[in-house]
């Protein structure tokens, strides 16, 4: 089994209290309903959210993948940061044991927000990823979170 890991920074002139909240706290909600395409629902198997809960998110009609299972492993509401990881589904593709996800969302220069995700792959066997499928997560990831962004600045007192 290997670990391989990638970091990624994405900014937005969001303050990071109101996107936490869109994008992890209400995040189960708001983006089936902003992104129906990605996401179907979101459903909690066991706990609420907090830490040890596991959810089965649902993909919608335009993915590539059918279903997913979460293991929600930290919350921190005070330092906005949020660790999951995937543990079962079509995304891990029979060839990774898991993915884990940490997102940080610290307060940027102007009072917006830099959102740092480190995701680790860790791969059964010999398998070693590609480039070019670690990329295609990141622009996926990437628009969903413009897309949260997009739907706050258009309804700024929603959150």
């Amino acid at each position: 089994m290997g670990v391989f890991t990638y970091e990624s920074e994405i900014v937005t002139a969001i303050p990071p209290a109101k996107m936490f909240k869109a994008c992890i706290l209400d995040g189960d909600t708001l983006i089936p309903q902003i992104l129906p395409q990605a996401f179907k629902s979101v459903e909690y198997i066991e706990g609420n959210g907090e830490a040890g809960s596991i959810k089965k998110v649902t993909f919608g009609e335009g993915s590539q993948f059918k279903y997913m299972k979460q293991k929600v492993e930290a919350v921190d509401k005070d330092k906005f940061v949020y660790i999951y990881s995937v543990i079962e589904g079509d995304a891990l593709m029979d060839k990774l044991e898991k993915i884990t996800y940490e997102t940080k969302l610290e307060t940027s220069p102007d009072g917006g927000s830099v959102c740092k995700t480190t995701s680790k792959y860790y791969t059964i066997g010999e398998f070693e990823l590609k480039e070019e499928g670690i990329k295609a997560g990141k622009e996926k990831a990437l628009g969903m979170f413009k897309a949260i962004e997009a739907y706050l600045l258009a309804n700024p007192n929603t959150y």
